[in-house]
């Protein structure tokens, strides 16, 4: 079976085809500009493909409520000329096939408990910590959503005492996101993440951020594997600094064995599929939905 990908991203639109066991033959990469345009590369580039299926992991907010009349749109997207696109209607015009639509972080959240570090489990949730701060999960197997998809990255947060930065969410200010994205990164301190390994305060208020957002996801869905990636996360720092302080935050309070000193480093862990997991995430909703 042929399954086409599209990790649809606010920056980058990757393209794959890959089967259901996971293996992806071809991908290509190209940036996010006009609906038109890279919209134009996705359709050229799976027209000869003869694929069966197509599952996009989109950036958001987006309508996956299949009774909506909206349902396949983008919609109140930051990026104008995205909002209110409906792209899952613009492929369903040039490839007759099942589409398989959720946001990207669902979508990555799929393929980590498919074939990645949460394979096996039937549920998982996975952060992405980069551009923006998205988060979806898989309850029982399945993608969870309710009256639309989590936006578990715009969760509120306790400030950190020595933090007196006003964030830049423009939606809620210093949400997280708006306090502990990549963008909030630079803004704060001036310089790009990647410039402030070396800044111990830096990734002491990063990690208070992001540990009481786990601290949350733990006690409200209770997953049995937490999957963190995206940029910022490739500070090798930060993750051991995260795990700490979830510790610290729950307090002995949800008393399992995976949150111990002794195993909290195979509970919130890196992505198994690396940076695989956006684009095999979105061939896991295309055989789904296949």
């Amino acid at each position: 079976m042929r399954i086409g990908g599209i990790e649809a991203g606010g920056t980058k639109f990757v393209c794959g085809v890959g089967d259901e066991q996971g293996e992806i033959y071809e991908r290509v990469t190209f940036p996010t500009t006009t609906p038109e345009e890279t919209m134009g590369k996705v359709f050229s580039f799976f027209q000869d493909k003869e694929i069966e299926a197509i599952g996009v992991g989109s950036f958001g907010p987006i309508d996956v409520d299949r009774a909506s009349e909206t349902y396949g749109y983008i919609t109140q997207t930051p990026k104008v000329k995205w909002k209110n696109y409906n792209i899952v209607g613009e492929l369903k015009n040039h490839f007759h096939v099942p589409i398989g639509f959720h946001t990207d972080v669902t979508a990555a959240a799929l393929a980590e408990s498919t074939w990645g570090a949460a394979k096996g489990l039937d549920s998982c949730l996975y952060m992405t910590v980069g551009t923006g701060i998205g988060v979806g999960a898989v309850i029982d197997g399945k993608p969870f959503q309710g009256l639309t998809h989590p936006e578990m990255g715009h969760i509120l947060v306790k400030r950190h005492p020595n933090d007196p930065f006003e964030g830049v969410c423009p939606y809620h200010g210093d949400c997280l996101e708006g306090l502990a994205a990549g963008p909030a990164l630079e803004k704060r301190w001036n310089k790009k993440g990647q410039e402030l390994t070396d800044q111990p305060e830096v990734w002491e208020i990063e990690s208070y951020y992001l540990a009481q957002a786990l601290m949350n996801y733990i006690l409200v869905l209770s997953p049995k594997k937490i999957v963190v990636g995206g940029g910022v996360m490739k500070q090798e720092h930060l993750l051991p600094l995260v795990r700490k302080q979830v510790l610290e935050l729950l307090n002995g309070y949800v008393a399992v064995p995976e949150l111990t000193p002794e195993s909290i480093d195979r509970y919130i862990v890196l992505p198994g599929l690396g940076d695989n997991a956006g684009l095999a995430g979105s061939i896991a909703l295309g055989v789904n939905g296949k």
